[in-house]
């Protein structure tokens, strides 16, 4: 029977036994002296390669006088290196450099070393240099990666600082970048974070191309990098992520990348299973209505190809609809508004398609109830579903257009033309028109342009009833004399008018809108009167009576052009003198907004920055949306209006003595100097601080430098991390 062993327990032995002290550490190193001649600076250190600063004359005088107090810790040179590179005391060697060329010793002047041979030791001793002078983050970030170059890991280097390690994985990431950025960034052409746009560019070429050029003094175009980035590139900001959700994406099979400096939005690689799958829910609330007989077009992507005989409900505004039909559409307006606020909560929360579809379709119903209700009562016949960012769904209908049949005012038989014609017709003289602005520009630009300049001009006639009346004068003028004799109709006055209203256009608020509400309110209070129109109208002051004329004729403007090859010159000049007489400033009510910035192109867009003295190469990197929002909020702030919107004629600067600091500003309408609120800010960046950089502190935020300090426990626990 063979004999059982056993054998004793190991003895517990102390953690403190096994882990060297920092003391135990430090007097394990090898102290020696070598000539200077042996000694160079490792170009790990920090600041290598700095040019010696103004306090070195006088360490070097200190070290004449006093000798070496402390010693300098080196590593073992490599092929081509000295002997003996300095990982610290760069200043103290300099100092005795210099000493050798001023002759007052030689360069086998015996200098006081410690030699590090561990790579965890030489990293930390480089990083505790800086703990007095402060270092820009470009020299933490070459620091970086010549300890990456080491063979030192991202966890160990981590450790030792004492930072989390993504903080450790971003600057290893820049410190990728080519020489030239980095030497950028220390002279201050660069910042932190156009740097970690650079490093987000995958050619190394255009890399060095786009430093060089800051290096020089070009400065950097963000916007170039910003659109290289954006190319293809979906992320989860997308409006159609909304409906679908980040599961439901991955799901699908979609790939997410998280942007490694959390600056960006995580990027989708797969739009095209984003786009699959949101048609596919979207088709899923598409079937509902379709099964009650409408046409639903699912699209996430450029709008259906609709017939041309269908119209979408516009602005509805009081007065349009009967006071019952009124009151209705309003309601229904807060049902929808309170259904879309639902459908956005249920959203923000989750994706489940139970919860998600009973609310969007609530939405979509109480939306068709409200457009219905604007078209009179019409039944709406088809559906576009698009993406919302809020909603999931953004839903327009479409009807048959209601065919009009307008009888011609203008219509003569044969028995009411003049006989005899007249020999030599006559033809007034014209004033002068402004020219249109055209360049760049299609027809549906121009059109919403020559609509939104007529809806001022309709603000500024109806509040001026002198220049109201003249127009309406000059108006009855041209009818009577040019058409004596053209049936009269049913009305006691032979005038045809129509309020200005073009088809797919929108009432703007604070311009024609205000004049509408006005007309409405004066309609209730005849209704209310009991008198019959003429009654009531003749009851009126004569100020009163001047201002709702002058409302009337305002409304009836239209200067609307439908293409930049038709443009209509006759009415451009009447507009021009009538714009002069009523002082029309189209800035006074209204500065653009989204709805009439959104069909410019992103050049015109960036025009207008430019117009606003606003101008900025990043503002090319935003995408259409961004760009759009920053036009209306700047223009906002200016008080500022493209000049294509007015109709007053800018003087030629060739004709007559024109002071040109009195002349009108080509560029566009503002009311009033913005002075040196008007002037570009540009925003500094604030990234280069402790968190991004994980080694500045009390640093210059647009430049990067700061300190890097590492402590005794971080130089432990590197030690321990390369053992």
């Amino acid at each position: 029977m063979p004999r059982s062993s056993s054998a004793r327990a190991p003895k517990a032995v102390p953690q403190a036994a096994i882990d060297p002290t920092p003391f135990q550490i430090t007097a394990a190193r090898v102290r020696q002296f070598v000539a200077l001649r042996d000694l160079g600076v490792a170009p790990e250190n920090l600041r290598a390669g700095e040019p010696p600063d103004d306090d070195i004359p006088l360490l070097a005088d200190t070290l004449f006088a006093a000798g070496q107090l402390q010693p300098v810790t080196v590593r073992p040179g490599r092929r081509k290196e000295k002997a003996h590179m300095a990982l610290d005391g760069r200043r103290r060697f300099l100092a005795l450099k210099l000493l050798v060329e001023q002759g007052r010793i030689d360069d086998g002047f015996l200098v006081d070393i410690f030699v590090e041979t561990d790579p965890a030791r030489q990293a930390a001793v480089v990083v505790l240099t800086n703990t007095a002078v402060p270092v820009h983050v470009a020299d933490v970030i070459g620091a970086i990666g010549r300890m990456l170059a080491s063979k030192l890991e991202v966890p160990a280097i981590a450790r030792a600082l004492g930072y989390a390690e993504i903080e450790i994985k971003r600057l290893a990431a820049l410190s990728a970048l080519p020489e030239v950025a980095l030497d950028a960034m220390k002279a201050g052409r660069l910042t932190l974070k156009q740097a970690k746009l650079l490093a987000r560019l995958p050619d190394r070429d255009e890399q060095v191309a786009l430093a060089r050029m800051a290096l020089d003094g070009h400065g950097f175009q963000d916007w170039r990098v910003n659109e290289r980035l954006d190319v293809s590139e979906v992320n989860a900001g997308d409006a159609r992520c909304t409906l679908i959700g980040p599961e439901r994406y991955a799901a699908a099979g979609g790939r997410t990348e998280a942007d490694l400096f959390g600056e960006r939005a995580p990027v989708l690689l797969d739009p095209a299973l984003l786009t699959e799958s949101w048609t596919t829910r979207a088709r899923e609330i598409a079937l509902i209505f379709e099964a009650e007989g409408l046409t639903v077009h699912v699209t996430a992507g450029a709008e259906p190809d609709l017939p041309d005989d269908l119209e979408t409900p516009g602005y509805v505004y009081g007065g349009m609809l009967p006071a019952a039909e009124m009151a209705a559409w309003r309601e229904a307006r807060s049902r929808h508004e309170v259904a879309s606020e639902t459908a956005a909560e249920v959203l923000a929360g989750t994706t489940e398609p139970a919860p998600a579809d009973a609310v969007l379709v609530e939405m979509i119903r109480a939306k068709l109830v409200m457009d219905q209700l604007a078209l009179g009562g019409r039944a709406v016949t088809i559906l576009v579903l698009s993406p919302d960012r809020r909603t999931g769904v953004h839903v327009r209908s479409w009807t048959p257009v209601e065919p009009d049949i307008v009888e011609d005012p203008d219509a003569q038989t044969d028995d009411d033309r003049e006989v005899d014609p007249p020999a030599a017709p006559f033809s007034p003289p014209q004033a002068a028109a402004p020219e249109p602005e055209v360049d760049g520009v299609g027809h549906a630009l121009h059109a919403l342009r020559t609509e939104v300049a007529t809806r001022g001009l309709i603000r500024a006639l109806a509040d001026n009833p002198k220049t109201a009346m003249t127009a309406l004068i000059a108006r009855l003028f041209g009818q009577v004399v040019s058409r004596a004799h053209r049936p009269r109709g049913e009305s006691a006055l032979g005038i045809t008018a129509q309020a200005f209203n073009p088809a797919g256009g929108r009432v703007i608020e604070t311009l024609d809108g205000v004049v509408r509400q006005r007309l409405d309110d004066r309609r209730a209070a005849w209704e209310a009167s009991g008198l019959t129109a003429i009654g009531w109208i003749h009851g009126l002051d004569d100020a009163d009576r001047a201002t709702f004329l002058a409302e009337l004729t305002a409304l009836t403007l239209d200067l609307r052009e439908e293409r930049t090859s038709l443009i209509r010159r006759s009415a451009r000049a009447e507009a021009a003198e009538l714009a002069a007489l009523a002082d029309a400033d189209l800035t006074r009510h209204w500065t653009p907004d989204g709805p009439f910035l959104t069909p410019h192109s992103k050049p015109l867009l960036l025009g207008m920055l430019e117009a606003m003295d606003q101008a900025d190469v990043r503002a090319a990197a935003l995408k259409k949306p961004d760009l759009v929002a920053l036009v209306a909020e700047q223009a906002a702030e200016r008080r500022w209006a493209p000049a294509s919107l007015s109709w007053i004629v800018a003087p030629d600067p060739d004709e007559g003595e024109t002071d040109p600091a009195e002349a009108p500003d080509d560029d566009g309408v503002a009311a009033g100097d913005p002075g040196a609120d008007g002037q570009a800010v540009e925003a500094v960046d604030a990234e280069a601080g402790d968190a991004e950089a994980g080694a500045s502190g009390g640093a210059d935020e647009d430049d990067g430098a700061g300190a890097f300090e590492v402590t005794t426990a971080g130089v432990y626990a590197l030690v321990r991390a390369a053992e």
